[in-house]
């Protein structure tokens, strides 16, 4: 049976992008959503959802970025920690790679249901109950639950396992304002800790009245944050937010001396519990549903990862859907796609926030250290973009201690490294994952863009590796290994193949050499090699292949070019 008629249920951020992704690709999809877009558009705030590049790209990819250039751009990060006397014990800030932005959800959701109507999709406004999945589920492929609201949120049982929390660890609420005063030097997150008290943040955004600032609290339970159950009204609101600010953190108060809330409905207050749940349902039928986003992972907004959870869940859901093709979705294939989203991104996200929560002394004394080194604070910031490039360096005493030590040392090269790798970077490349087996037969594999042919005759290749990569003396005594050269829609593979994983290979499907070199499947070229020399190149190993054999099918290749995913397309002067 064709997979090509989709039912969605909830039109939030990775519900309707999901559904915009697959009108694209020619699939018939409903999407219910329990609010319509004038309900949405008119009522109150919904979240923070401070996006960072990677996940506003998987928006760039679909052609619904609609209100970039409008929304204020979110350059940086800083950090703060209150000490004796209304000071700061210490305090920092540093830009990020790429900007950050925050669209109010009831700027965003109403345009893009618009756009899904727009596309041909079919949007039904309705509460949906277990008797609406059963329906759906009779006449759809395939449906997916992307809200973990009353008895469709029961569907999913809570993973134990990958939950260490069952109750709130944080009374919440956001305060959207304007005429805040900008911060210096430049627009940014600015997170506070108050140690024993809960975290206060906020950020530049773009809301239904134009440009404001959105101002998170986070309390922990019991303390003097945890304050917001007597308010009423939202005068009373915005009065308890500067409460707490010249109460706790009165350098931030002095931003907000002329503040007023956008409108009457930018206030919100409540708490949740983090978690993790199981991504397939059953129906009282045996029928099966899909889990995405809020509805399996929820985390503390703490590390401002929620949106970009969603947004990255709905892209990778959305590849796996392309590449089922007209392959029936059973309970296998679902929770295939949702491990590929857990290991490649959402397990990174779900520790780092959870340590977040309580941070130990090591984690303290990185923020700390932040303040001295921009080498430790750019590592700090820009793993808000990606999580991943956090572990284990943060998450660990030793390997913290170790980082923090290399960190000191005065910098190795003539040019500032992310200078340096901006402009490397303006190389477009191709994307490879380089797989062989080590001695004890274990597979392994590593994301490469340094792969480059060297010689017809003889056929020689070449790539090089990192030394203090984890697999580095797995490929340095190996005889042979396999070069994957990626598909277009295979950027969920180097991301899975470059993410320090227990188990790389989980889920992907792949087939062995002679020499027991994985080959991936769905690539567009393998070439199967002998080591025939390996050269010393600085921090890296040359290794010099003699292709053994080959194969090549047809398709487009995997870009990378500055930092992001990109596809080839013909140029327009040499088109046929």
């Amino acid at each position: 049976m064709a997979m090509k008629r989709i039912a969605i249920i909830g039109a939030g951020q990775s519900g309707l992008q999901l559904g915009l992704g697959l009108l694209a690709a020619g699939y018939e999809v409903t999407i219910l959503s329990d609010r319509s877009a004038d309900e949405v558009r008119q009522g109150r705030v919904l979240s923070s959802q401070c996006m960072f590049d990677a996940a506003l790209q998987t928006e760039r990819d679909l052609g619904i970025n609609f209100w970039e250039n409008e929304c204020p751009q979110v350059e940086g990060i800083g950090f703060a920690v209150p000490g004796p006397h209304g000071g700061r014990a210490f305090h920092w800030a540093e830009r990020l790679e790429q900007y950050a932005q925050s669209v109010d959800q009831r700027v965003k959701i109403p345009g893009w249901m618009a756009e899904f109507t727009k596309r041909g999709g079919e949007l039904r406004v309705q509460e949906a109950g277990i008797d609406d999945l059963e329906k759906y589920a009779r006449s759809h492929d395939l449906v997916i639950v992307a809200t973990g609201k009353g008895a469709l949120g029961e569907l999913f049982p809570r993973d134990p396992q990958r939950s260490p929390y069952d109750q709130p660890q944080r009374a919440l609420a956001l305060t959207y304002v304007k005429n805040m005063r900008p911060g210096d030097p430049f627009a940014a997150v600015r997170f506070s800790a108050v140690p024993g008290v809960g975290e206060y943040f906020v950020f530049p955004a773009l809301t239904t009245s134009g440009p404001c600032e959105i101002m998170v609290f986070e309390g922990v339970p019991g303390g003097p944050m945890d304050c917001w159950s007597e308010v009423r009204t939202p005068a009373e609101h915005l009065a308890k937010s500067r409460w707490i600010l010249e109460t706790f953190l009165p350098w931030e108060a002095e931003r907000c001396r002329e503040i007023e809330l956008t409108d009457p409905n930018g206030v919100l207050a409540g708490r949740l519990a983090p978690g993790v749940r199981k991504p397939v349902g059953t129906l009282p039928s045996g029928r099966k549903v899909l889990g995405m986003g809020d509805a399996v992972v929820l985390n503390d907004p703490i590390t401002g990862q929620g949106s970009n959870n969603a947004a990255k869940c709905a892209a990778l859901y959305l590849e796996y859907i392309l590449e089922q093709g007209t392959r029936p979705a059973g309970q296998s294939w679902m929770e295939q796609a949702f491990d590929s989203y857990w290991s490649g991104y959402a397990k990174w996200v779900t520790e780092w926030t959870n340590l977040m929560l309580r941070p130990p002394p090591h984690v303290l004394n990185i923020l700390e250290q932040a303040g001295k080194s921009k080498v430790v604070a750019r590592a700090v910031i820009n793993g808000f973009d990606d999580p991943r490039a956090l572990f284990p360096w943060f998450m660990e005493p030793a390997a913290a201690a170790t980082f923090l030590q290399k960190a000191a040392q005065p910098p190795a090269g003539r040019f500032e490294a992310r200078d340096y790798r901006r402009a490397l970077g303006q190389f477009a490349t191709g994307v490879t994952v380089i797989t062989t087996r080590n001695a004890e037969g274990r597979r392994v594999g590593v994301t490469v863009n340094s792969f480059s042919s060297v010689s017809l005759d003889p056929p020689l290749v070449l790539w090089s590796l990192a030394r203090n990569a984890p697999s580095f003396a797995d490929f340095m005594s190996a005889s042979h290994f396999a070069i994957n050269v990626l598909g277009a829609g295979q950027h969920h593979l180097s991301r899975q193949f470059s993410t320090p994983l227990p188990d790389k290979f989980a889920g992907v499907e792949c087939a062995d050499t002679g020499e027991g070199c994985p080959l991936l499947a769905g690539v567009i070229a393998h070439f199967v090699c002998s080591v025939k020399q390996k050269y010393d190149g600085g921090d890296h190993i040359i290794f010099l292949g003699e292709v053994k054999e080959y194969r090549w099918f047809d398709g487009e290749p995997l870009v990378f070019h500055s930092g992001r995913y990109r596809v080839a397309t013909r140029h327009p002067d040499l088109a046929e």
